[in-house]
């Protein structure tokens, strides 16, 4: 549990600081949902992409999906 000050500000603690990795100087986003419920996230940054992901788009073989997986099943 956090306090707010006279300025509207807030200690955010330790483990939810280091868990979202925001340093000083860190900007920092709030949402509202439909509910009244609060969200922090820390602005601009984002999940780490999979190694899938950052190899989405990447294939130049110039093969159809048919001839790929023809040639992972073997045939010719």
């Amino acid at each position: 549990m956090v306090t707010v000050t006279s300025k509207g500000q807030v200690t955010i603690p330790k483990r939810v600081r280091d868990r979202l990795g925001i340093d000083p100087g860190s900007k920092i986003d709030f949402e509202i949902d439909e509910n009244g419920r609060a969200y922090l996230h820390r602005a601009g940054k984002r999940a780490k992409p999979s190694r899938f992901e950052r190899l989405r788009g990447t294939a130049t073989s110039g093969l159809t999906t048919d001839q790929i997986m023809a040639l992972t099943r073997g045939e010719r």
